[in-house]
């Protein structure tokens, strides 16, 4: 029971103290449960968050159900969940209750276009470390590139750009594969 609780503590933390959505979270996620907790690797939160983006739903959610589930099953995904919607749930009651009488002061606004730029900045700080663990060779860099363009000039869906990618990724590895086996180095 106490690492339950500690799931749903660790991830409503998360939630409470991180504003911007999945990315934003990262830096602080990986902090809490890969450096401290050890509840899994660096490798496996990306994973989790590659997952995590090609559901539905929110990535943070998502990867705190696997992160949860990895340590207790169900149970573990049910808690982990909880708390990191919690927090959210709390905040949009309050704002809700709040805002919508100081919605159009000039320093509410400020405040939120500050919020902007930070969140800005974290989710900057999100992508380039994703970066370094993920984009490893001349295959990763062409990808990204690519995949960025089709997505920012081209508008192409995202769902098919992670499944492009998925099918690419693995035909490049059997390719290189075979070229292996075959006594040929890559």
């Amino acid at each position: 029971m106490k690492t339950l609780w500690g799931l749903f503590l660790i991830f409503a933390r998360i939630g409470a103290f991180t504003f911007g959505g999945g990315y934003a979270m990262l830096p602080m996620l990986q902090r809490e449960v890969v450096e401290s907790r050890k509840w899994a690797t660096e490798d496996e939160v990306l994973d989790y968050f590659a997952i995590g983006q090609c559901t539905p739903g929110i990535i943070f959610v998502n990867t705190a159900t696997f992160i949860g589930y990895k340590q207790k099953g169900v149970l573990g995904a049910i808690f982990a969940t909880a708390g990191s919607i919690f927090p959210s749930l709390v905040i949009i009651v309050v704002i809700v209750a709040v805002l919508t009488n100081f919605a159009e002061l000039a320093v509410v606004q400020y405040a939120f276009g500050g919020i902007r730029v930070v969140v800005g900045v974290l989710i900057l700080n999100a992508i380039l470390g994703m970066w370094k663990k993920s984009i490893v060779d001349k295959f990763g860099v062409c990808l990204a590139l690519v995949s960025f363009l089709l997505s920012a000039v081209f508008d192409v869906s995202p769902i098919l750009l992670v499944v492009g990618a998925g099918v690419l990724g693995v035909a490049v590895q059997t390719f290189r594969a075979s070229k292996t086996k075959g006594g040929v180095k890559q």
